[in-house]
């Protein structure tokens, strides 16, 4: 049955230097106009890893939104992209420095503004799995069609899993405020960060961050997600530390949404929290080795893709 994702999808504009800008000055970089928006970008790694997967978002009636259906088409996400002349279609700075850490700027686009009548119920329910980001309870709309979203998934049986996002926007919300939109949607998956750990529950070691978000969010497996330092997955009680795949950065931007896009698609198959995140750790650490949130594949992505499912057949 697949999984349904719904989110954002916006264009990223990166800009990359390789010195430090000064004020008022000018420097050589690289400048891309690349697809993303964190949805999105976790339905497409979760299509790329071999599940078949659905997006629902929002964009608008230009020409941005013209070639985000295009996007979808190629990558072979199926879609139901909600068109509007009130907004544009969403975009993202987003500044990549000198050691590959990035800063994001997100414009308020139309995927924004989805609305709970414009979900589409029947492509909700005939997913086994729903995705949702934080991107999608920092503001109402999109609050409230995320959390139908999430109802209705519930009523017909499907697993949830969720990614918090921004450890930024969540101090800014308030930790107590965004964790009343979230503890009572019966999340399966917890996809947070180190930042969004330590900022969600005020600790500063993985294993205390991992054991506290499962009091959080007693329904969930918690996998939080340590950069340089791998992974740390907490299941049924049980954590196991998951060693990194690479720590030659050059772009962080995607790492985490194609974490969790691999992740979701290899326990969707397989069934191991553990296997899915040594996957995603080593998908994502391919991630971090090129420029943009998806980077188009090569011969060694599709090496580790087939070396798992091939582990598993």
């Amino acid at each position: 049955m697949g999984l349904c994702v719904v989110g954002d999808f916006a264009w990223d504009v990166l800009i990359r230097t390789n010195n430090q800008l000064l004020k008022g000055g000018d420097s050589f970089g690289e400048v891309m106009l690349t697809p993303g928006g964190s949805a999105a970008n976790v339905a497409v790694w979760a299509q790329r890893c071999g599940l078949d997967t659905t997006f629902i978002g929002k964009v608008g009636r230009d020409r941005l939104g013209d070639l985000a259906h295009e996007d979808l088409d190629h990558e072979r996400v199926a879609h139901h992209l909600v068109r509007t002349d009130a907004h544009l279609t969403g975009s993202v700075a987003v500044f990549v420095d000198n050691s590959g850490e990035r800063s994001m700027v997100s414009g308020r686009g139309a995927d924004f503004f989805l609305l709970p009548q414009e979900l589409p119920r029947h492509v909700v329910m005939r997913h086994d799995t729903l995705h949702l980001t934080g991107w999608s309870f920092f503001t109402d709309p999109p609050r409230t069609a995320a959390r139908l979203a999430a109802d209705i998934a519930r009523e017909s049986g499907a697993r949830l899993s969720f990614d918090p996002a921004s450890f930024q926007l969540i101090e800014e919300m308030g930790v107590d405020t965004f964790l009343s939109w979230i503890r009572d949607l019966r999340i399966a998956v917890f996809l947070p960060n180190y930042d969004e750990g330590r900022v969600l529950t005020g600790l500063l070691e993985p294993h205390a961050i991992a054991a506290r978000l499962a009091e959080i969010l007693p329904t969930a497996t918690i996998i939080l997600k340590l950069d340089a330092e791998g992974a740390l997955v907490r299941h049924e009680g049980t954590e196991t530390l998951i060693a990194p795949a690479t720590n030659h950065l050059v772009d962080a931007t995607g790492a985490g949404d194609s974490f969790a896009g691999a992740y979701l698609a290899h326990v969707a198959r397989h069934g191991s929290p553990v296997a899915a995140a040594r996957f995603a750790t080593r998908v994502a650490a391919w991630v971090i080795e090129h420029l943009g949130s998806r980077p188009a594949g090569d011969a060694q992505l599709a090496r580790i893709i087939a070396d798992a499912a091939g582990a598993q057949s």
